[in-house]
C-alpha cells in the first residue's frame, strides 16, 4: 500500500511539473546517445575483435606510428581517426586535424591499409532529426502549463473545476446569521431534507432542487448558504459564477459537469453558486448580433445538470444574486430554481441582533447603547454593520483603550455614512462660515417641517471626498414607503442649505449642487412614477427597463413633448414655490440660525438634541409655534383630523 501511494505521489509530481519531466527525459536520451555513440571508437568499426585496449593519442603521435609502420590498419571518420596496432591488440584514436593531407600521403607511402567509417547508427540519426521537435514540444508544454495553471487547470486539464471550487464542511450555524429570520425559516426544510431524505421520499414529497437567494450586496446570502450546510453537516461546494467563464469555448460546460460529479460523489451535499447572474443572464441578451457562446453553453449545461437530478437525489443547489431580473426564465421555472428566498436588509430589531452577533468577539464598554446605533444605521446591510463594529474596535485600539466606547461606535457610523473625517484639511474662515450657515439651514428645516426626518448630528468638519460639512438625519422608525407630504418635506430640507446662504451670507455658492439635483429628482418621480401631481394624473410617464446592451438599466420615454414641457414647468414652479417658503421660514428663525452657527463655530459638531434646544429656546423667547408651510392646507387638515381621531 505504501509503495502504491509513493508511486502516485511521484506521478503527481511529474504531472504538475512538465518542464522537469521534459528535462529528465532529455538527460536520459542524451545519456543513451552517449552510450551508443561513445567517443567515436567502435562504431561501425572493422577493427580486429582481438583488440582489448583503446588508447587516445595525439595527432602527431598517430603520424609517428604510421611513419614507423607500428599500425596495420587505419579508419578515418567524420571527426575521429582510429588505427590498429600491428599485433592487433591496441587501437589508437585521435581527432582529425582539418586541412592536413600529409597523413594520407604517408599512409600511401608506407602501404598501410586505410578506409572511412561512419560514426553514427540508425538510432543517433533518428535522434538527431527528432531533437529539434522535442525541444519545441518541451517549450510548448512549459508555456501551456503556466497558462492553464493561471486559469485554474493543470496541463491539458482546462475543464477541471477542483482548483476553483472551495469544498468544506462549514461550522456556521443559524445562530450566527441574524436579521433574516424569514429567510432562515424558508431554508429550514432544506436542512431537514438533507438530514432525513428518506422521510420525504417515502411520502412522495418533492424538495426544490434549487433555491435562489436574492438580496442586496452584503445582506448575508453566502453566510446563510453556509449556515444551511453547517446545520445539515454536509459538504459545501462553493464557486463563483464568473469562474465558469474562460477564453476557451466549452471550458465552462466541462467545469459544470465536473462540479456536479463531485457533489454527487459526496452526496448529501450543497452546491453554492455565488453571483449566478454571471452565467445565468437571459439568453436573449445577445440581441441581433448573437450572445456569448461560452456563457450560453455554460448555462445550457447547468440547466441540463439540474434536470438530471432525481427527486430523491440529496444534492441541493443554492445560488445568490442581487439582480434576479436579468436571469434567464429557464433557470427560474419549476424544477430548477423554483424557490426564491429574499434576504433583505434588516429592520430595527434585525440590526440589533446583527450588532450583538458581531459584538461577541469585541470588548464593549458598559456605556454602549446598541439601540442608538441601530437607529442610526437604518438602511444598512449586515456587512455594513459588521464593518461598523470592526471600525469602532480599530478606533479604540488606536487610542490604546481597553474597551470600545459609545463615541467610537458613533464615529464608526459617521465614517460609514459620510466618509473619513479630513481633519488635516484647512478651510478658510469665509468658507467655514458659508458651510455653517448651509448646514444650519438644513437642520432648522428638518426640525420645523412636518414629515421630515429629525436631526441626529450637524458637523462642519470635512468628510469624504467633497463634503465640507454634513447634517445627519435619522427616521424615528423603520419606513418602507413615503407619503406625499413627506416627499415635499424632504424637498424643503434639501433647499434649506441654499436658502440659508442667500439669507445670511448674501450670495449662494456651489455647495448646493447635489441638494438641487436630489430635490429635482424627487419632484420628477412624483410626476412620472408616483402619480402625486395633476400634471400627468395617474399616468406613469417613465419606467425603467432592462437593457440588453451591457446589461444596464435604462429608462424609456413614453410621453409627448407637450407633456415634457408641462412637467418641466411644474418642477420649476414647485421648486420656486417651496424655495420661497423656505426663505420665509429662515427669516422667521433668523436668531435661531445665528445661535446654531455660533455653536457650530465653537464646537464644530453639535448633536440633534442641541439643535432642538436652540429652536425651543428661540420659540419660547418669541412666543411662537412651529409652523407647517411646506404642505398644502388639505394635507394639514388631514393631519389634524388624524390626530383628533387618535386622541378620541
Amino acid at each position: 500500500m505504501a509503495n502504491k501511494e509513493s508511486n502516485n505521489n511521484d506521478n503527481n509530481f511529474f504531472n504538475k511539473n512538465p518542464l522537469i519531466t521534459f528535462a529528465v527525459f532529455s538527460v536520459v536520451m542524451i545519456l543513451v546517445f552517449k552510450v551508443l555513440v561513445g567517443d567515436g571508437a567502435g562504431v561501425n568499426s572493422g577493427m580486429s575483435a582481438k583488440a582489448n585496449k583503446t588508447q587516445a593519442v595525439s595527432y602527431s603521435e598517430l603520424k609517428s606510428l604510421v611513419a614507423s609502420k607500428s599500425v596495420s590498419k587505419v579508419e578515418i571518420g567524420q571527426s575521429y581517426i582510429k588505427a590498429q596496432s600491428v599485433d592487433g591488440l591496441n587501437i589508437y584514436t585521435t581527432r582529425i586535424v582539418r586541412g592536413d593531407t600529409k597523413l594520407i600521403d604517408e599512409l600511401d607511402k608506407q602501404g598501410i591499409e586505410y578506409k572511412g567509417f561512419s560514426e553514427t547508427n540508425w538510432f543517433t540519426e533518428m535522434f538527431g532529426w527528432l531533437l529539434p521537435f522535442l525541444i519545441i514540444i518541451g517549450i510548448w508544454m512549459f508555456f501551456a502549463g503556466r497558462m492553464q495553471k493561471s486559469m485554474g487547470g493543470g496541463i491539458l486539464g482546462m475543464g477541471n473545476s477542483k482548483k476553483m471550487v472551495s469544498s468544506e464542511k462549514p461550522d456556521t450555524k443559524f445562530d450566527d446569521v441574524a436579521g433574516v429570520e424569514e429567510a432562515k425559516e424558508e431554508v429550514q426544510e432544506i436542512v431537514d431534507f438533507l438530514k432525513y431524505p428518506a422521510r420525504y421520499v417515502e411520502i412522495g414529497a418533492k424538495i426544490p432542487k434549487g433555491v435562489l437567494l436574492v438580496g442586496s450586496p452584503g445582506t448575508g446570502k453566502t453566510l446563510l448558504a453556509k449556515a444551511v450546510a453547517g446545520e445539515a453537516d454536509v459538504p459545501f461546494f462553493s464557486v463563483s459564477g464568473s469562474s465558469f467563464i474562460e477564453m476557451f469555448v466549452g471550458v465552462g460546460a466541462a467545469r459544470v459537469r465536473d462540479l456536479f460529479e463531485q457533489a454527487k460523489k459526496d452526496a448529501p451535499s450543497i452546491i453554492f453558486i455565488d453571483e449566478i447572474d454571471a452565467i445565468g443572464k437571459s439568453r436573449a441578451a445577445g440581441g441581433m448580433m448573437g450572445g456569448n457562446d461560452e456563457r450560453e453553453q455554460t448555462l445550457n449545461q447547468l440547466l441540463a445538470e439540474m434536470d438530471g437530478f432525481g427527486t430523491d437525489t440529496p444534492v441541493i443547489i443554492l445560488a445568490a444574486t442581487n439582480r434576479p431580473e436579468v436571469l434567464d426564465a429557464a433557470l427560474l421555472r419549476p424544477g430548477r430554481f423554483d424557490r426564491q428566498v429574499l434576504v433583505d436588509k434588516p429592520d430595527f430589531e434585525g440590526r440589533i441582533k446583527i450588532l450583538n452577533v458581531h459584538m461577541k468577539s469585541v470588548k464593549m464598554d458598559n456605556d454602549v447603547e446598541i439601540e442608538e446605533i441601530a437607529r442610526l444605521t437604518a438602511g444598512l446591510a449586515g456587512a455594513d454593520l459588521a464593518n461598523i463594529i470592526n471600525e469602532a474596535a480599530l478606533l479604540a485600539g488606536r487610542k490604546s483603550q481597553k474597551t470600545v466606547k459609545q463615541k467610537d461606535l458613533f464615529e464608526s457610523v459617521e465614517r460609514a455614512i459620510a466618509g473619513l473625517a479630513k481633519k488635516s484639511r484647512r478651510i478658510n474662515p469665509k468658507e467655514k462660515k458659508i458651510v455653517a450657515y448651509h448646514e444650519s439651514g438644513h437642520a432648522l428645516l428638518a426640525e420645523t417641517t412636518v414629515g421630515a426626518k429629525k436631526v441626529s448630528k450637524v458637523s462642519i468638519v470635512p468628510r469624504g471626498l467633497a463634503a465640507l460639512g454634513y447634517t445627519l438625519n435619522k427616521p424615528e422608525e423603520d419606513r418602507f414607503m413615503m407619503q406625499r407630504h413627506e416627499l415635499w418635506a424632504e424637498v424643503d430640507v434639501l433647499l434649506g442649505g441654499r436658502a440659508a446662504e442667500e439669507v445670511f451670507v448674501g450670495e449662494i455658492s456651489t455647495g448646493a449642487g447635489n441638494d438641487l439635483e436630489r430635490a429635482t429628482d424627487i419632484i420628477k418621480s412624483m410626476v412620472q412614477t408616483y402619480g402625486m401631481t395633476d400634471v400627468a394624473g395617474l399616468m406613469v410617464l417613465e419606467k425603467s427597463r432592462q437593457s440588453f446592451i451591457g446589461g444596464t438599466q435604462q429608462s424609456s420615454r413614453e410621453y409627448s413633448d407637450k407633456m415634457a414641457q408641462d412637467m418641466d414647468d411644474f418642477i420649476k414652479e414647485s421648486l420656486k414655490e417651496h424655495y420661497d417658503s423656505v426663505l420665509s421660514r429662515l427669516e422667521e428663525y433668523r436668531d435661531a440660525i445665528e445661535d446654531m452657527v455660533a455653536l457650530l463655530y465653537k464646537k464644530e459638531n453639535i448633536t440633534g438634541d442641541e439643535v432642538r434646544d436652540i429652536i425651543t429656546d428661540f420659540e419660547d423667547r418669541n412666543n411662537i409655534e412651529s409652523k407647517v408651510e411646506n404642505i398644502s392646507d388639505e394635507i394639514a387638515q388631514e393631519l389634524k383630523e388624524d390626530a383628533k381621531m387618535a386622541k378620541d
